[in-house]
Formats: structure tokens, C-alpha cells, sequence
């Protein structure tokens, strides 16, 4: 059919003539009638039986409809009282047919690979919920989603409707396929003519209809009961029960049907990698025409190579092995055929990697197939179920245009038949060979005849191979010659025309002439070498020989010119069309070419021949080992996919594990030897013959610090694997054996199967003490029989989970504590699971059974929770892990597959490590944080951890050193901290102890100094002339309130009254009055006069108050809103005197037991008021009653306010945590209008007065420009929510860069201190970060070290992670790139310090000489080192925790690092309760040969050492310890930071010294620009940008 005739909407009874019945077909008691409902001819199908009686489209079921529309549309009617079924057959885009079928036969939901079976229900016919039609039932127009069908069930994507048939008994109108959604009762007009049912004037089509929908979800909204309900269609209550009954059945019992959710994305896991060859056979592989690929295939997979990259492509659809493959001559079309019973044979068009055809033919063993030059021939060579040899020919002229595949003839013979090639030349002639014959093929006449080659006195040979010779392309069909080999060594040549043999050769084992010399090969008589395989072109012949070797011969074959040994037996040769390289693969399941004019040999695969048993991973290196049953062990690249080693032993391996830190690996054997290798030395370390039965189990504890191996006899062996010798620690032995050893991430525990099949035993890591059993027979009481444990593993982010794969095919979750079952899952797989894993996120579980991996939400929350990967594997897998990055998933067992996982980080939204833009530009939507926010309730400010130093004194006016530039980010810690002001363009925002003024039409900024603590909330006055900021307390003193002149930035007044820190302020509408409320600590409210600033009158309250404003419309009414209630204020004056008069009402009944969180008025006389549990009351302040309630939200609202007609709502929850409600009022009903998402939960807010757009702030530390009108948000000012561990300019200084603990990095630009992009990588914190030495901006690059040891490479130009390494095992406390950027340095908290390759991310060197002490401190510089004896260019040291510091002399180019000096600082015991001071260390910048050093000591001080001297020649004495301080490059100034929240800046040579109170909290970090013009200093997550102006 033209494919015109398939497009996406398609009337089939009309395209297909139905009532011709010449493409469709019909069976038993099918006629036509005049419906009275619908008034026209319709179809009606009666029987007794309904298979009997049917419909069927197309006539001929091998053919094909190739309908692409998704919905599939039906418009019947069931016959009352009778049964029917509906079958459809779906085609998937691998190729897989799945049957759909629907009938009120069907009592339950059923689901095959092949079949899904929906049982269609009428709510009328009883407590059975299945049987015939009701007499009541009606036209009904169905909709089937088929794409969403095949997606949730099967996990398969939808391709094309291949059939329909519809059975007895029914009347049917008409169906359809397309691509739009339609919904006949509410589009009558939009709807096509011929899918309409007639609905009378005025009549309601859902009233004589039914419509029902099946596989379609709307995503669910969130729907108030005040809210107009968005119009819905009124179904029936048949139809309604029905749809809802159907749902109950095909749905699992344990998911929610309100809303569906499922594990995304779809799929999880895509194959990246495979590391195998072979499988059926080895003799299979195929260049492509170009010669720039190779294609063969591993086990049940066909997998395509490049040979340059070595990146792979596969074609999936085979549930065998592969046994045979074939190409046509342009390599278009590829034809490949798997073992089995039923031998299936599948057409490919190979640049598109999809399947054209699949066929089965009735035969086993299918060992050969071959593909004519010009594709439309196809042969292939198999057993019948006699075991006869049977030759089919079929037709595949038509396969690329859709068209079917067919027999054009079919011979059975006792003829062994080994190959079979179509000639090149004519596509109706073959040639093929075999054991004692040569045969000649050829089709005529719809049948295959053959004539033998007279071989005369060679007639007993085996013939291996054939072929045709390559320059007889342009030759008559009577000029062919064919090449055939033997296993005798003869190679023959035969005239094809005249069917007679022109020459016959013989290959033979060379005369050894001398010990070490073998002469050239040559063909005389003798014994022979086994030929298995030959190829032929212009220039040369190949042959692939029984000894291993690859030989190319002229075409004389008078002497060997090329080969090339293998470890095998060469099973295949094939040279490339330009000849220029020649394809080798050998029994042992390597894979390589030979190029013929460098004479060069390249490897593409090696395998292992037998079963995968095991795997472990060295994230740190990417190398991945394995241990198989043919009896080795190998190491590979998992990049390049190259063998790196090979361990060979007389003994079995069984287990394998590599160390989580070194390059070491360990290995058990069936002997119970358990040996240790490094590999970098490729030597053995140890040896140990502890156990006597077979090693089943072998780890490493997480920290590499121990070792663990179990025997099947039951012994248990802890190893010290900290030194290199793993001397045994202790052996326990046990009733059985323990199996799947699994250790707890923190390495404090030991998990494993024993001392009973039915008991996991957990134990003491470090002892191997037991802690805990747990008898996993008992936890299923209704259970007939016991189960028994088979795998168990610990979640990395929660030690407590232990979980254990049952024999019942169940995962257990069990708390390692109390042996409590948390949670359960059953039929987890069809067989018995193999393997299970966790990622370390604690985010997904992976597990194996037989051949199939499942990927499953780890928490179990989401409607489908697993998804199903069949694809890949023939065999049982033995092991899946994730690698270490949790980029990917690897599974072995036939072969090892290299997976991508590609799960989005928490709810979805962005990349592991995502990248997010700031550019000024409105965001269509902003991030999801990655934790939930605080609650907002009792909203205060942290208290300091450090009290302000007493003796710290500020400079002079107009004398400082430094002064404020600039003040990086807005804290999201307090509530109504931001105050704005749209027509005086005035916006106000506190960060830390400091208010930021900004005025957004200049954008500059002015910075109001005068608090020590940090600012909690700010107030304005409606003339934007004054603003107020109140500050917590400290030292029990009372909080801070401050009193500022914005136009001149001084403060005006300052008042203290609030014991407490101050939860909210507020002026009145006419600025004479301004309110204070204390915090929960000291609820009381405090009136006073905004221009003498004395207090008027205070009130005491019984509970917290948590909001307080001011009437906009009553000057003396104002209102509170706490855990008791509302609080209605009134002042009363008298003169001068103000009484201020409360009136508590509580929160109405309806609402229950809430607390009130925050409150607005509207302007005619209504009080808003929002709850902890998303109520939003009204209230009428004139009687203050409380007229009306809904639920706004899920969660608790902390922001409201209203202007107009408008109502702003901000929350915590999950919908609307981040966003906001903006609800119109109208009368008395309350209408969603807009809502938005953002960042964090929004804390402060301040709207225009058409409330079209405002500024809103949020936990994060970000203020958001919204736009109600075009739905836009822009981020204004961005901070670090969480603590910033370091902050550094880039060497041009035109951005900086910044990392926290939430994990992100974020580079700004220094002209704007605006966000240029942000890396952000979850559930890590980023602990240190640098920038590469380059100079400009387009070759920079950003490393940065996380907690989970790794690091990671950005490059600022493409915005992109560049590379990730994973040189530590532990927090990462220190990066640098050296000083050339030719390596880089990291320290780790165990102090060990690793030298990383920025081009490759291997790790180079480890320097353990500060283990045991967390490095604080790494620094690198230029400096020749020929004055210290020493070869380098230059420096680089390293401070430990342990006050040792150490110098050393690198010339990395020539690997060479040498220690320069050591030096130790004493210090007395420390005896506070906190860590102690850091210790810190730097070169001096105009003098490297001076190290500076600071730390915890007998003194404080800063003490200078002479690396050339090796003495310390000065010393500063300090007033407190040192947290942080650097020096600045271009002078003597030295920043020096403090617990005291005390920045000092300090002029050495002089002595002179400056104190700055800016911060709120300790200093952490300071850095200065490489120009020393600008300093950075931060606390907490304050980040403050000074200008250095000198002493």
C-alpha cells in the first residue's frame, strides 16, 4: 500500500472498502443493519462462539495495516447479553507484535511479553463484575492509547497497528486510527462527520452515549473546594463504574489511583557498551562497504563498531544467540539469524539500526546465511526436525519498502553444507561447501537444484570455507573462479563454469631448520594446517588457520608476505573492499584487523569464552575486573573497552573485588586461595589458604581499610587490608556457608546469608562480632513454606537498610538495628533474583533474575515503580552493580554490558550535575530545591556559635584599608527580610548582619552598617524615606533595632526592647506609627511613635505570634496572627497617651487545631489569614468573626498578602512550596487565577498595587522579579542557601567562583556580581574549588572536590562538566592545579593527597606522607628549585590538621616531586569543646622561598619560615585564633579572619592593623584578587566583595 494510505488519522472501514471484503475478511454470522440510534448501516456480529464469528483487517495476516495514528478509535455497541472480544495486534518499534485484547469475557487483567488482556466490566451485572451486556447498554465510542499502553505495560514503544479483529457478538459503526485526542461529547463540531453519533436538538450526547477513554492520564491539578471545577465530562454512572472498575483490575493493588507517577526517565537505561564477542559462533563478522566499521555479534546482540572510536551502536531484537549474519554489497541490509527450536530470522536496514523483517523458519541450528550483492536474495542454511539439511531461498526484493519476505524455494538434502554464499554476480546461483563436498546452487522455476564439483581423490575432505575471487567482477559468468579451504590445509581452486578444479594447494607446518628459526611457509605434500577460513581480493588471499595464525598469500601463493599470531584458532578472515585491512577473529573470542600497509595489528574485542561470574569496579581509574568460569581474571578499560590484563591460574577464580583506594584487586578460587594483586606493579602481594572450600564471597570495606572473604564450608576471614601484606585479623566458622557479603557504607557493619540459608547475620566490620540475626523465615506467617535468603546489601545513604532477595521472589527491607521489616516487595522477578544493588543516593534499586534487570524506585512511592529491561542478556546474570559515579550500570553473565543510567536527580528536574543560566532572561519555569525547606512557624535567626571579640576597634572615618563593594546573595534565613517600594524604584534586603539598599533603575547598591547580629526583618515607611531593620540579640542582651535614613544611609535612631530576636515590624498606613513583635521567646507587642521612636504602649501575649500589620483602611486598628489565634488590636488615645486594647479569638472549629502563620487585610473592613495546614480564613474585623474558610494548600502558608481584588499565597508544600496562589475574589467564590514555582519556600514578598508584579523572596537566597502578566520570573539577587566552603577569583579576574555545601558551584561575573552559571550536583557538598592557570576566559576551567571523593572539571565556556575523577574515598578538603595546569592536586580527609591528569582524570601519584590528618591547605607556585638542591619549577606544600607541613619540589612533565622540607609546629592539648583552629600555610606571594604559618599552638601568632634558612625568622603575635587568611599578591597586606567574626587586616613591616565587624558569624574564608585590588571574605554563607584601598 502507498503510504499515503497510513497516515496518522485513517476512517479504516473506508480506506480498506470493508464491504468488498477484498483486504478484509469476515467468518461466520457478520450482515449489515439500519440502526435506529444512529440512523444508518452498521455491522452486526452474532455467534454462539465468538472466534467463530468475526471481522478481521487486513484479509491476509502476514500483511501488515501500518497504521502510525496512537488513539485508536471504536465506535460499537455490545450485544446485550452476550459476550465479545476485540484483539488488535500492535507492532513495537523493536520489532516485537504484542497482542491488545478487550472482551466482558475476561475476569481478570492478564499481561504477557506477547498478550495484554483487559476484561471489559458493566458495572450492572452483579457482584461478579464480569458477564454479558446489560440490556441497558449503549453506542459507545472507545478510545484505546495505544502508545501509552505498550509504554506502561510492556515498556516498548509504540510503532504502527499491524491487524484488527474484532469477534461476536457486537454491532460496530466504523474505526479509526490518529493522532489527536477527540472527545465526541464536548467537539461534536470538531469532530469528523463519519466518527459523529446523532445527538437531537437539544438533547445531551452523554446522555444516549458512552465515551470511554482507556491508557489516557491528565496530569492531576491541585483543586481547592472553593474553586471552580475546570470543566469535566459528565459520564454516566454505568460508564463511569465501569471505567473505574477496569482501573481496579489492571491496576497493582498497592499503587494509588489518584494520581499516576511512574519511574522516569523511560527508559532508566540505555546499552552503552558491550565487552564480549561471539557466543553461537566466532566465524561471524563483517566489514561495511566503507570499511570504517565492524559489525558481529555477542551472544544476542548484534553490535556495530567503528574501529577508529570504538563507539558501538546495536540492533536488539533477538531473544537467542546470534548464529548467523550477512550483508548485502553496499552493506545497506543486514540479514542475521538466531539459534533455537524455531530459528528467527530478522532483516535490518543497518544505517538505521531498524528492523525491516522478522520471520521464523521451521528449523534448528540455522548456522549460515547470505545476502545476495543487491539484497533481494536471501539464504540461509539449517536442520529440519529429521536433522536433514535444508537450504531456503527467500525473496527480500521488497523488505526496505515495507513489503514481506518470501519463499522463493526450499531444499531438504543430506548434504553436510558448512558455508553458503549467493554469487556476487547473479542473484540466482550459489555456492556452498561442506564435509566430502563442493556444490553449485541455483533457482529456477520456484525450486533449488544443486550439482557436486567432481573432486576426484580429495572427495573425503572437509571443506571450512568458500569464495569467490575478487577480480572477477567484470568477468563472464564462465570466467568465475571459486577459492575453497579444508581442514586438511588444501586450498582449491575450481572453474566455476566448467565445474572442474584448476589447482589444488596445501598448506603445511614450516621445517623447523634451526631451534630459533622457521623458514618461510610454502605448499607442498605432507600433513597439513586446519584452513577455517579464506578471503580473497585483487592483490592477495587471507587464510585463517587451526594454529592461530593470520596469513595473506599473493595470488600464486608462493610464499607468505604477511601474518600475524593469535592465541587461538583463527575461525574468520575477511578483507575490507579497499584491502587495505583484513578482519581476524578467533575461537578464543578475540576480534581485531591487521592493517596491510603499516603491517600493524589492532585488537577491537577480546572476551571471556565461558560464563561471567563476577565483577568489581575501580571507580577511580575506570578499570573494570572480572572473573569467569573459563578460568581467568581480567582487568579493562571500561572507556576504551580494551583488555589491560590477564590473569591466568591452573585454578578457578570465583570472586573478584578491587580495592575502594588503591590499585589493587583480590581474587578467590575455587581451591580457597584467596591472592591479592597490584596491579601497577603487576605483582602478587598475598597469598592466603585460610579457607578450604570454594571462595564465595570476597569485599573490601568501604574505607579500604579491610578485607573479607568467605569459603562454602563455612569460614569467614577478616584481612588488615590497610597494609600491603592483608595479614589475617581473625577466621569465624559457621554452621554454613556465608554468602553475598555486603558492608555498610560506613564500614561499621558486616552483612551476610548465615549460619542457616534462612538467617542474615549482621556483624561488627571490624570484629566480626555478631550484632544481630535475623530469621527471614519468619517474617511471612501465611506462608506454606520457608523462605530463605539469597542476596542481601546495605543502602549507602541509610546503614539501617538492609536488604535481602528471598527464595520467595521477594525483596526484604530490614532495620540492621532491631531486625524490624520495614518494607516488602513481591514477585520481583519470574525466577529467583541473582543480584541486587542500591545506588548511592539511596534513590533506585537495581536488581537481576534469570536474564532480566529491573531498575525500581528505591522508596516505592510512585504508581510503577520498576522498570523492565529485557533487552540484552541470553543468559542468567550473574552480578549488576552501579558504577561508582552512579552515571552508570554495568551486568555480566554471558557478557559484560556497560549501561548509561540516565535517572534525573531529585523530582526530576536536571542532570546529576545540572547547569543553570542566568542571563537576565525570564525563566519559563525555576528549579525544585533538592530539600525540603524549614517550616515557617516561629521564623527566627540563628543564633552566632561565636561571640563579637570586645576588643576589636573600627577604623577611622575616611581611614580604612578596605571598604564594602558589594555584598553577594540575600538571606533566606529570616522572614519579611525584603522591603520594596516600586514607584521610588527603592529595594531593600538584608544579608547577614547588613542592609542592602538598591536602587534597580542604577543598580548601585549602599550597604547600612550598624548590626553585629543577623538582620531578622525589615520594615519601610509608604514614603520610602525610612527603613527599619531589626537584628537578633547576643549575650542575652536585647535585639537591635535600627532606625535608617535611606537617603543618606545613616542610621536616624536605634532601640532596644525585645529580649527575644524581633519576628516582624511594620509602619502604619500614615507613617506615625510603628509596630515591633517579638519572637516566641518573648511574645509581646510594642507600639511606637515613628518620629520620636518612644514607645507607646506594649502588650504581652499568651502564645508566639508569628505576623502583625496594620489596617490599610483604619488607622487605629491593627492585627496579630499566632498559635493561639488572632490578636485584634485597637488603639485608644488620650493626649499623648496611647492604650493599646487586645482582643484573642481563636481559629474557627472547621479548621481544626492549627496555628496561624500569617495574615493581610483587603481594604473593605476583611482580615485574611493563612494556617500551618494551607487554610485561608476570612475574617470581618468589625465583628471578628471568620466568615469563610478553604484550603489554599497542603502545607504551611508563610507569605500572604492582597491588593485590590488579588490574594498572594506562598507556602511550603510540595505543589506550591515554592510557588505562589494569586486567587481573584468575586462575590463569595475564590478563583485560581496563576501559580508559580520557584526556587525555595518564599519568606518575603512586595507586590505593586495592582499586584501585577513584585519581588518575592525565598529560602534559597534568591530574589525573583515576578511578572503575573506574561508569567515571568527573573532572578535579581542569588546567594548560597547552605554554608560557601570557598570563594576564588579566576587569574583575569573577571569572575569568581563559589562552592557550598548544597553541592553547587557558581561562577560570577565580577562587573555585575551577577550568576553566570551553576553546576549544581546533588546530595554531595562541594568542600574546595579552583580555577585552571589559563589567562583567558574561553580556555578556563573550574575543579572542584566534593565529599564523596570526587572531582569534577568544568569548563566555563561550553558551560559543561568536562571530566569527573574519583581519586579519594573520602571527603575531598583541598584542590589546586598546579602551577602550570599540568596536574592537579586534591587532599583528601584521611589526608592522603592524590596527583590527577586534567587531560585523562588518571590518578598519577598518591603522596600518603599526611595520612591520618585531614589536609587543609594545598598551594602551588613557579619557583625554580636548583637553589635547594632540588630538580622542579616549581612549589607546592600541604597542611595538615596535625599542624605538619610539607614542601615539596615538582617538575611535573618529567614526574618528578620530591619533598623539599617538612615542618612541625608544637601545640599543647587542646581542651575546648570545639575542633580546634585550623592549620593553615602559604608561600609568600613576593617571596616563595617564606612559608607562612598559622594553627593552633603555644601562641597566636603568624610565624614566617626561611625554606633556605630552616628557621622561622618573624612572628605576629595575634589576639584570637586564625580561621582563615591570605595575603595579597601585589603587596604586604594580610587579610586574617577570625571566630570573632573580626576581619583584620595587618601591614607586617609596619605593624599596622585594621579591625572590620561586617560579618555576622566566623569567618571562613578569605581570598584576595591575583591584582590584590579586591578582597573576598566570607561567613557562613555571607559573602562580602571589598575594595583595598592600603593602610
Amino acid at each position: 500500500e502507498a503510504r499515503a494510505g497510513r497516515h496518522p488519522y485513517v476512517n479504516i472501514f473506508k480506506h480498506f472498502r470493508i464491504e468488498d471484503w477484498k483486504k478484509s475478511a469476515k467468518e461466520g454470522d457478520v450482515s449489515t443493519y439500519m440502526d435506529k440510534t444512529l440512523k444508518c448501516s452498521v455491522f452486526r456480529i452474532k455467534g454462539p462462539v465468538p472466534a467463530n464469528s468475526y471481522i478481521q483487517v487486513p484479509k491476509n495476516t502476514s500483511h501488515s495495516l501500518g497504521l502510525t495514528g496512537r488513539y485508536f478509535y471504536l465506535l460499537f455497541r455490545p450485544t446485550p447479553g452476550k459476550c465479545f472480544v476485540v484483539h488488535l495486534d500492535v507492532a513495537a518499534e523493536e520489532g516485537q507484535v504484542v497482542r491488545i485484547s478487550f472482551s466482558n469475557m475476561f475476569k481478570e487483567f492478564k499481561c504477557t511479553a506477547t498478550w495484554l488482556q483487559f476484561p471489559f466490566l458493566f458495572c450492572l451485572c452483579g457482584p461478579g463484575l464480569v458477564g454479558p451486556a446489560p440490556t441497558s447498554v449503549r453506542w459507545t465510542c472507545l478510545m484505546l492509547d495505544l502508545q501509552y499502553t505498550l509504554t506502561v505495560y510492556l515498556n516498548r514503544c509504540y510503532s504502527h497497528l499491524k491487524s484488527i479483529k474484532l469477534c461476536a457478538n457486537m454491532s460496530v459503526k466504523n474505526m479509526f486510527t490518529s493522532d489527536l485526542l477527540l472527545d465526541p461529547g464536548e467537539s461534536q463540531r470538531s469532530m469528523p462527520r463519519e466518527m459523529s453519533f446523532p445527538v437531537p436538538k437539544g438533547g445531551s450526547w452523554h446522555d444516549i452515549y458512552d465515551y470511554i477513554k482507556y491508557g489516557y492520564l491528565i496530569k492531576k491539578q491541585k483543586v481547592s473546594p472553593l474553586r471552580e471545577e475546570s470543566c469535566c465530562v459528565n459520564l454516566s454512572k454505568p460508564v463511569q463504574d465501569r471505567v473505574s472498575l477496569i482501573q481496579q483490575i489492571t491496576t497493582p493493588k498497592s499503587v494509588r489511583l489518584a494520581t499516576f507517577c511512574k519511574l522516569l526517565p523511560d527508559p532508566i537505561l540505555r546499552l552503552n557498551r558491550i565487552i564480549g564477542f561471539g557466543g553461537a559462533t566466532t566465524k561471524y563478522a563483517l566489514w561495511t562497504k566503507s570499511g570504517d566499521a565492524v559489525v558481529y555479534p555477542c551472544h544476542a546482540i548484534i553490535v556495530s563498531m567503528k574501529i577508529s572510536s570504538n563507539q558501538q551502536r546495536f540492533f536488539i531484537g533477538h531473544t537467542e544467540k546470534v548464529s548467523a549474519l550477512a550483508f548485502n554489497g553496499n552493506s545497506t541490509m543486514l540479514a542475521s539469524a538466531q539459534t533455537g527450536n524455531h530459528s528467527v530470522v530478522r532483516v535490518w536496514n543497518y544505517h538505521g539500526g531498524n528492523c525491516l523483517a522478522m520471520f521464523r523458519i521451521h528449523a534448528h541450528s540455522l548456522s549460515c546465511l547470505s545476502l545476495s550483492h543487491s539484497g533481494s536474495i536471501l539464504c540461509g542454511v539449517g536442520k529440519d526436525s529429521h536433522n536433514k539439511t535444508m537450504v531456503v531461498v527467500w525473496n527480500t526484493l521488497n523488505v526496505g519498502k515495507g513489503g514481506e519476505v518470501t519463499i522463493l524455494a526450499k531444499a531438504h538434502t543430506d548434504v553436510d553444507i558448512h558455508t553458503m554464499k549467493v554469487a556476487f554476480f547473479d542473484d540466482t546461483r550459489m555456492v556452498s561447501c561442506g564435509r566430502d563436498n563442493i556444490r553449485l546452487w541455483r533457482v529456477r522455476n520456484g525450486t533449488l537444484r544443486s550439482c557436486p564439483v567432481n573432486l576426484g581423490e580429495y572427495h573425503s575432505l572437509d571443506f571450512t570455507d568458500v569464495v569467490f575471487g575478487e577480480n572477477s567482477s567484470n568477468q563472464h559468468d564462465d570466467d568465475q573462479t571459486l577459492f575453497v579451504s579444508s581442514r586438511s590445509g588444501h586450498i582449491f581452486e575450481i572453474d566455476y563454469s566448467r565445474v572442474v578444479i584448476r589447482n589444488v594447494r596445501r598448506l603445511l607446518p614450516a621445517q623447523q631448520q634451526h631451534a630459533e628459526r622457521r623458514e618461510k611457509w610454502t605448499f607442498n605434500s605432507g600433513p597439513g594446517i586446519a584452513i577455517n577460513s579464506i578471503s580473497v581480493t585483487s592483490s592477495f588471499c587471507a587464510t585463517g588457520s587451526e594454529d592461530g595464525f593470520l596469513r595473506l598469500w599473493p595470488l600464486d601463493f608462493s610464499a607468505v608476505f604477511l601474518e600475524a599470531e593469535h592465541e587461538g584458532p583463527v575461525t574468520l578472515v575477511s578483507a575490507s573492499s579497499d584491502s587495505l585491512q583484513v578482519l581476524a577473529s578467533t575461537s578464543t573470542g578475540n576480534l581485531g584487523f591487521l592493517d596491510v600497509s603499516s603491517r600493524g595489528y589492532n585488537t577491537l574485542m577480546r572476551s571471556h569464552t565461558d560464563t561471567v561470574l563476577g565483577f568489581s569496579v575501580d571507580g577511580i581509574r575506570r578499570h573494570l575486573t572480572t572473573a569467569s568460569s573459563d578460568g581467568t581474571v581480567r582487568i579493562w578499560n571500561m572507556d576504551s573497552l580494551h583488555q589491560l590484563y590477564d590473569f591466568v591460574s591452573e585454578d578457578s577464580p570465583c570472586s573478584v573485588a578491587f580495592h575502594p583506594c588503591e590499585q589493587i584487586f583480590s581474587c578467590g578460587f575455587s581451591s580457597g586461595i584467596v591472592r591479592v594483586f597490584d596491579i601497577s606493579s603487576a605483582k602478587l602481594l598475598a597469598e592466603h589458604t585460610y579457607h578450604r572450600g570454594e571462595v564465595v564471597g570476597l569485599a573490601f570495606s568501604p574505607n579500604g581499610e579491610f578485607m573479607y572473604s568467605a569459603d562454602s564450608l563455612g569460614s569467614l576471614a577478616l584481612y588488615d587490608s590497610s597494609e600491603e601484606d592483608h595479614n589475617v585479623i581473625r577466621v569465624v566458622c559457621t554452621e554454613r556457608a556465608p554468602d553475598a557479603l555486603t558492608v555498610s557504607s560506613d564500614s561499621r557493619c558486616l552483612a551476610f546469608v548465615g549460619p542457616s540459608e534462612y538467617i542474615v547475620t549482621v556483624a561488627d566490620a571490624r570484629s566480626l562480632d555478631e550484632l544481630l540475626h535475623v530469621d527471614v523465615s519468619i517474617l511471612d506467617v501465611e506462608s506454606p513454606r520457608l523462605d530463605s535468603a539469597l542476596k542481601v546489601c546495605f543502602s549507602p545513604a541509610s546503614t539501617e537498610h538492609l536488604l535481602v532477595a528471598t527464595s520467595a521472589n521477594k525483596i526484604l527491607w530490614v532495620s540492621s538495628k532491631t531486625g524490624r521489616l520495614l518494607r516488602e516487595v513481591s514477585k520481583v522477578h519470574r525466577h529467583q533474583c541473582s543480584s541486587l544493588a542500591v545506588s548511592e543516593d539511596s534513590r533506585f534499586l537495581l536488581t537481576a533474575g534469570h536474564n532480566t534487570v529491573k531498575v525500581w524506585d528505591y522508596n516505592m512511592k510512585l504508581d510503577i515503580n520498576s522498570q523492565v529491561m529485557f533487552i540484552g542478556h541470553s543468559q542468567p546474570i550473574s552480578q549488576v552493580n552501579f558504577t561508582p559515579d552512579q552515571l552508570g550500570m554495568v551486568s555480566v553473565g554471558d557478557a559484560i554490558f556497560i549501561w548509561d543510567f540516565l535517572a534525573h536527580p531529585v523530582d526530576s528536574l536536571t542532570d546529576n550535575c545540572g547547569v543553570q543560566f542566568s542571563h537576565g532572561m525570564p525563566r519559563q519555569t525555576a528549579p525544585i530545591p533538592s530539600s525540603p525547606p524549614p517550616r515557617l512557624d516561629h521564623v527566627c535567626c540563628p543564633v552566632s556559635l561565636f561571640s563579637l571579640i570586645q576588643a576589636a576597634v573600627d577604623p577611622h572615618v575616611g581611614e580604612e584599608g578596605i571598604k564594602v563593594k558589594a555584598v553577594i546573595g540575600y538571606n533566606g534565613n529570616g522572614r519579611g527580610n525584603m522591603v520594596w517600594r516600586p514607584d521610588q524604584g527603592l529595594l531593600a534586603y538584608s544579608c547577614g548582619c547588613v542592609v542592602v539598599v538598591e536602587y534597580l533603575h542604577t543598580g548601585c547598591q549602599r550597604h547600612l552598617h550598624g548590626h553585629s547580629e543577623e538582620i531578622s526583618c525589615l520594615a519601610v515607611t509608604n514614603d520610602a524615606q525610612t527603613v527599619a531593620s531589626a537584628a537578633g540579640s547576643s549575650n542575652e542582651q536585647k535585639s537591635l533595632i535600627c532606625i535608617w535614613d535611606v537617603q543618606k544611609g545613616t542610621c536616624r535612631n536605634a532601640i532596644s526592647y525585645h529580649r527575644g530576636a524581633v519576628q516582624s515590624l511594620a509602619f502604619s498606613r500614615d507613617d506615625c506609627f510603628f509596630l515591633s513583635v517579638g519572637d516566641f521567646s518573648d511574645p509581646e507587642v510594642a507600639l511606637w511613635n515613628s518620629k520620636t521612636f518612644q514607645l507607646l504602649s506594649s502588650v504581652r501575649v499568651s502564645g508566639p505570634v508569628h505576623d502583625a500589620a496594620f489596617s490599610p483602611s483604619t488607622a487605629s486598628q491593627l492585627a496579630c496572627v499566632g498559635s493561639q489565634g488572632v490578636y485584634f488590636c485597637l488603639m485608644h488615645t488620650r493626649g499623648v497617651d496611647v492604650d493599646l486594647k487586645v482582643q484573642k479569638v481563636k481559629a474557627p472549629a472547621q479548621v481544626g487545631d492549627v496555628v496561624l502563620t500569617a495574615l493581610c487585610y483587603h481594604m473593605n473592613s476583611l482580615l485574611f489569614t493563612a494556617t500551618n495546614k494551607g487554610h485561608v480564613c476570612v475574617w470581618d474585623t468589625n465583628t471578628q468573626c471568620c466568615f469563610m474558610t478553604w484550603d489554599a494548600d497542603e502545607g504551611e502558608i508563610g507569605v500572604l498578602l492582597c491588593r485590590g481584588n488579588r490574594l498572594l499565597t506562598g507556602s511550603n508544600t510540595r505543589w506550591f512550596v515554592f510557588g505562589d496562589l494569586c486567587l481573584c475574589f468575586s462575590g463569595t467564590t475564590v478563583l485560581l487565577e496563576q501559580e508559580m514555582m520557584l526556587d525555595g519556600t518564599s519568606v518575603s514578598a512586595a507586590f505593586d498595587n495592582t499586584m501585577d508584579m513584585g519581588i518575592i523572596g525565598t529560602t534559597a537566597g534568591t530574589l525573583w522579579y515576578i511578572n503575573w502578566s506574561d508569567n515571568s520570573s527573573i532572578r535579581l539577587v542569588s546567594g548560597h542557601k547552605t554554608k560557601v566552603n570557598d570563594v576564588v577569583f579566576s587569574p583575569d579576574e573577571s569572575h569568581f567562583v563559589t562552592c557550598s555545601e548544597d553541592g553547587s558551584v557558581r561562577v560570577w561575573s565580577v562587573s555585575s556580581n551577577e550568576l553566570v552559571v551553576q553546576f549544581q550536583v546533588l546530595n554531595q557538598a562541594c568542600g574546595c574549588v579552583c580555577w585552571s592557570p589559563s589567562s583567558t576566559t574561553d580556555s578556563a576551567y573550574v575543579a572542584a572536590g566534593y565529599s564523596d571523593g570526587t572531582l569534577r572539571i568544568f569548563r566555563l565556556a561550553s558551560s559543561e562538566m568536562e571530566m569527573k575523577l574519583h581519586p579519594h574515598r573520602v571527603t575531598v578538603t583541598a584542590i589546586q592545579y598546579s602551577a602550570n595546569g599540568h596536574v592537579i592536586l586534591s587532599a583528601g580527609k584521611n589526608g592522603l593527597v592524590a596527583v590527577s591528569s586534567p587531560v585523562n582524570g588518571a590518578t598519577i601519584r598518591v603522596i600518603r606522607d599526611h595520612k591520618g590528618a585531614p589536609v587543609t591547605t594545598i598551594q602551588c607556585v613557579n619557583e625554580q628549585c636548583k637553589s635547594y638542591g632540588l630538580e622542579g619549577n616549581e612549589m607546592w606544600l600541604a597542611a595538615s590538621a596535625d599542624r605538619r607541613v610539607s614542601v615539596w619540589a615538582a617538575d611535573w612533565l618529567k614526574d618528578k616531586c620530591d619533598l623539599l622540607d617538612w615542618l612541625t609546629f608544637p601545640a599543647p592539648a587542646y581542651i575546648g569543646d570545639d575542633s580546634p583552629p585550623p592549620s593553615l600555610a602559604a608561600f609568600c606571594p613576593t617571596d616563595p622561598g617564606l612559608v607562612i604559618y598559622t594553627g593552633y599552638g603555644v601562641e597566636k601568632e603568624l610565624s614566617y619560615y626561611s625554606l633556605a634558612k630552616k628557621q622561622i625568622i618573624k612572628k605576629i603575635a595575634l589576639p584570637h585564633w586564625v580561621t582563615c587568611f591570605s595575603l595579597s599578591p601585589k603587596s604586604q597586606l594580610l587579610a586574617v579572619g577570625s571566630k570573632e567574626r573580626v576581619l583584620k587586616l595587618v601591614e607586617p613591616s609596619s605593624g599596622m592593623f585594621q579591625d572590620f565587624l561586617q560579618h555576622s558569624d566566623s569567618l571562613q574564608t578569605c581570598h584576595f584578587s591575583p591584582s590584590g585590588t579586591r578582597l573576598f571574605t566570607v561567613a557562613y554563607n555571607e559573602i562580602l566583595l571589598w575594595e583595598v584601598l592600603g593602610l
